[in-house]
């Protein structure tokens, strides 16, 4: 992948190899870079042929040989004027335009796959949020200096889209390898705190450490305020990328706690910190640790090559795996000797909404991490009644279908992943087994009864009962709703049960 010689001039990087892993994206580079190249120099810019290099996050990911379907291209010795005139002969129809105030050109290449291209360019903070600046094109700026403005080291490097030259005016590589972040400008680097985020998830999803000086800055700003000029949205955007792309997300919420941006701005994951459990069933300490392991357990669980939920599935797996325990620092307290959060579950209901009210991950999401909260026990519940013989097979499968229901349209696949999440992620022995009788057990009965289908469903359709001879009313929808609720206790299983029940009594 990487030639090195003695100086870093000579470093060359064989980008197109790394590529094929990906080939619209690697044919939509050398679109771009043929058709840049094949340009004259401009009466503005005399002998300056367009110099074409793909910078940022793609060029950390190839050299950690980590998939990429964005690029990030930085041209030198071509306005933006004429950069989209080309780009729009090139890619007819896949140009967005949105973000031509900041400089940048956006290719659609297919679904997921995209371009940003852009010239050098000065950045000057005039307000707040992401969109307090002005920005001013410069193609013929240094290198160096265009990189000035970048957060890290790591990301402050490029590649030359034709000679395949690494430059690296920060010495990012050495960090990279190192597993270093450093800053590149404190002075810069303050210019947008959502950069903290950005620190703590790629820490996470690099396993990197932050270097002294770089998360000193990092402490200060949390400090004086300057978190609070951030978006929901734009939080929401590295918090996700902190629970779906890191291997170990506790990382990251550990280096939140530590910049104090837990304490200041999330008082739900804070209340976590000092609350105690038993010893006996929790080992590992506190719930805030507790937690971590959970959200570490649901992230491995996700990556499972098994794993067949969907990216918003699995975003509601590591949601509920956060929220799960926020209930326990209203109910814990020590009964008789002995640690006790009864009713946690329930009570972490109201706190799982006010936390995720901070971001905008949806209504979807939030409905789903509250039903985990509220029912995360159920499965090891149920499953040591029927082993203990206080429940016999019908009467767990009974309970099954109720609970399916309580946590409707929460998909059965997304509750039981975050539950084992909950039961591996504490420091109990053999909580790594590959076997997890409780979930385990739910999934067979579900799967065998067809529970996850019929769940929902009533027994009893309107058409049923014209076809007996009742009429169209509110008396119907009582009949039904006293049919599910015998169903519930276990009274009647069958539809023909039912309607044995209504023609019995009518």
């Amino acid at each position: 992948m990487i030639r090195s010689g003695m100086q870093a001039e000579n470093i060359v990087v064989d980008y197109k190899s790394f590529l094929e892993k990906t080939p619209p994206l690697c044919k939509a580079i050398q679109k771009v870079t043929a058709g840049l190249r094949s340009m004259q120099p401009v009466p503005e810019f005399p002998g300056t042929q367009p110099r074409i290099l793909l910078v940022g996050g793609f060029v950390r990911d190839i050299l950690t040989n980590t998939i990429s379907k964005d690029v990030d291209i930085e041209v030198y010795g071509l306005d933006t004027e004429r950069l989209e005139e080309k780009l729009t002969e090139l890619f007819p129809g896949r140009m967005n335009v949105v973000g031509r105030a900041f400089g940048i050109l956006k290719i659609s290449i297919e679904e997921g796959v995209d371009l940003d291209i852009s010239i050098p360019r000065r950045e000057s903070k005039f307000g707040l949020g992401h969109k307090g600046f002005t920005v001013s094109g410069d193609p013929v700026m240094k290198i160096a200096d265009a990189f000035k403005r970048r957060d890290f080291t790591i990301n402050a490097m490029a590649v030359d889209a034709v000679s395949g030259e690494l430059i690296d005016p920060f010495n990012g590589q050495d960090d990279l390898e190192k597993k270093i972040l450093r800053i590149v400008s404190s002075a810069t680097f303050q210019d947008d705190p959502l950069r903290v985020y950005r620190a703590v998830q790629l820490a996470a999803r690099l396993n990197l450490t932050i270097e002294k000086n770089t998360k000193d800055l990092m402490r200060k700003m949390t400090k004086r305020g300057d978190l609070d000029e951030l978006s929901k949205e734009r939080i929401t955007e590295e918090i996700k990328k902190l629970l779906l792309k890191a291997e170990r997300p506790s990382v990251g919420f550990e280096l939140m706690r530590e910049l104090g941006i837990i304490t200041r701005d999330y008082p739900e994951l804070n209340a976590l910190i000092g609350t105690e459990q038993e010893q006996e069933w929790h080992p590992e300490g506190d719930v805030w640790t507790h937690t971590l392991m959970v959200v570490d357990q649901a992230a491995s669980m996700i990556r499972r090559p098994e794993c067949a939920l969907t990216e918003l599935e699995k975003l509601q797996v590591m949601l509920g795996a956060l929220c799960h325990d926020l209930g326990k620092p209203a109910t814990t307290e020590l009964l008789e000797g002995r640690i006790r959060s009864r009713g946690h579950e329930d009570a972490g209901i109201e706190p799982t909404e006010s936390l995720l009210n901070r971001w905008t991950f949806g209504s979807d999401a939030l409905q789903a991490a509250q039903a985990i909260a509220a029912e995360h026990l159920k499965p090891t519940m149920l499953y040591f009644s029927k082993l203990k013989g206080q429940m016999t097979d019908e009467q767990y499968t009974n309970a099954v279908r109720r609970l399916l229901k309580r946590i409707a349209p929460l998909s059965y696949d997304v509750f039981l992943t975050a539950a084992e999440a909950d039961s591996r992620g504490r420091g109990l022995p053999d909580t790594d087994k590959e076997i997890h009788a409780p979930c385990d057990m739910m999934r067979e009965v579900i799967k065998r009864e067809g529970l996850d289908g019929s769940a929902m469903k009533p027994l009893l359709q309107g058409m049923d009962l014209i076809e007996l001879g009742f009429s169209p009313g509110p008396k119907m929808g009582e009949l039904i709703a006293d049919i599910e609720a015998a169903r519930d206790r276990g009274e009647i299983k069958t539809k023909e049960e039912a309607l044995e029940r209504v023609r019995k009594n009518p």
